[in-house]
């Protein structure tokens, strides 16, 4: 591109010297030629009057005086009737131009100079026109340089952006060139950039949240498949297929909640639900690691009450609770339920050591931990209860106090009610 540009301005600059500059030179031509030639003929003029002064004075013609008045290289010859023809000068052997004048008593001069002054001086104005000719060469050469690598190197650059896009970088440069199209190209890659960057963000964000918050149910339903395996009782094998079918439903929920909130987080379910039905099947589902872990699950509060939300994203918000407080914390893990207002909530505590003052709410931000874990859970189970207009608080860090808000319907008066699993 560089090479077509600086060709192209060349020619267009050797076009415009050719038109010009041969124009130039065949006027300057002429009128050095029609100078020249007044020029002999003032000269001519001239000395005739000085032959007429001569002859009317009845004295003879002066060679010697009218060479003082001929300029050097001219040769002059004078013609008087009845006298000997008068030169001045000497001859010109080669090409001449030639002027004369006749005065009144009939007498004739004629002028003659070499055509070789016309020609050099013609050779000096086609060297001024050459030298600004090439001059304006080089002025063009660079000019088409220059505005060939702005326009090229701009080019190059987009081209480099387009192919760092294209194998997995999309980062945006920012980065404007002072032309309005090549800008426009610039804007679009970035914006491109931009949306890819998003897109690619998503997928990354929806493997990472569907690889924590699956491995749960994965891991609880594959120990209902284990005992089941290992049992002769028909009625335990009902009852953990029944259990386990659960687990299949709710973990197919899980998936369709996070492809849901990987197209549009807004985007919602929320139905009226069975709150009770909810903290009772985590508390079965969690039973066998607290027995293993030798650690109590306390269940209290309000009973009876019915809250809008999508069941399954309820269920994961307080799983990956559930499972931080057996992984993190200490001690009895206690389930309260209780009613705000308009508002049911689920708090979710233990006896351990709590969340260190320094992270607080930063405790939902993702890749934020204090136990180096991955930081993921929190954060979706954030997004899950946000998704279907609730919200997960942490009221307090040390003993830790986890608190699901959700809106609530409730036909019938809540009652009191307390449960312990060991």
């Amino acid at each position: 591109m560089r090479r077509r540009l600086i060709n192209s301005t060349l020619a267009v600059v050797l076009v415009v010297i050719a038109v010009f500059g041969v124009s130039l030179v065949i006027v300057e031509t002429r009128t050095i030629t029609s100078s020249a030639q007044d020029r002999i003929e003032s000269e001519a003029l001239r000395l005739v009057g000085i032959v007429e002064a001569n002859i009317l004075e009845r004295k003879p013609i002066d060679a010697t005086a009218l060479a003082e008045q001929l300029d050097a290289g001219r040769y002059a010859r004078v013609q008087v009737p009845g006298r000997v023809s008068v030169e001045v000068g000497e001859r010109i052997p080669d090409s001449v131009i030639r002027g004369s004048a006749r005065g009144e008593q009939g007498e004739l001069v004629v002028v003659e100079e070499s055509r070789s002054t016309v020609t050099r001086e013609v050779g000096r104005t086609l060297a001024v026109v050459g030298a600004v000719a090439l001059l304006a060469v080089v002025a063009a050469v660079l000019l088409a340089v220059r505005q060939a690598n702005r326009l090229a190197s701009p080019l190059t650059d987009l081209a480099e952006t387009a192919e760092r896009l294209g194998s997995g970088d999309p980062r945006p440069r920012h980065k404007r060139y002072g032309v309005p199209e090549l800008d426009r190209v610039a804007d679009v890659l970035d914006s491109s950039a931009e949306r890819i960057a998003r897109m690619l963000t998503a997928e990354r964000r929806l493997a990472a949240d569907a690889s924590h918050q699956l491995r749960t149910p994965l891991t609880a339903l594959s120990m209902r498949l284990e005992e089941i395996t290992v049992t002769d009782d028909l009625e335990t094998v009902r009852e953990e297929a029944t259990i386990a079918l659960t687990q299949v439903e709710r973990l197919t929920d899980v998936v369709e909640r996070l492809l849901t909130n990987s197209r549009d987080p807004r985007t919602g379910s929320a139905v009226p639900f069975d709150l009770d039905e909810v903290v009772k099947q985590q508390v079965e589902e969690w039973r066998p690691a607290y027995r293993s872990a030798g650690r109590a699950i306390v269940r209290s509060g309000k009973t009876g009450m019915r809250a809008v939300g999508t069941p399954g994203a309820v269920s994961q918000v307080l799983a990956t609770l559930v499972e931080n407080a057996l992984m993190h914390g200490g001690g009895t893990v206690a389930l309260r339920t209780r009613v705000i207002g308009n508002q049911a909530v689920l708090e979710v505590t233990d006896e351990g050591p709590g969340v260190p003052p320094d992270l607080g709410n930063r405790i939902f931000e993702r890749a934020i931990s204090g136990r180096n874990s991955t930081g993921i859970g929190l954060a979706v189970a954030r997004d899950l209860a946000e998704a279907d207009g609730g919200r997960l608080e942490l009221l307090q860090t040390q003993p830790p106090v986890f608190a699901l808000f959700l809106s609530m319907t409730n036909p019938e008066p809540p009652v009191e009610a307390e449960q312990t699993v060991r």
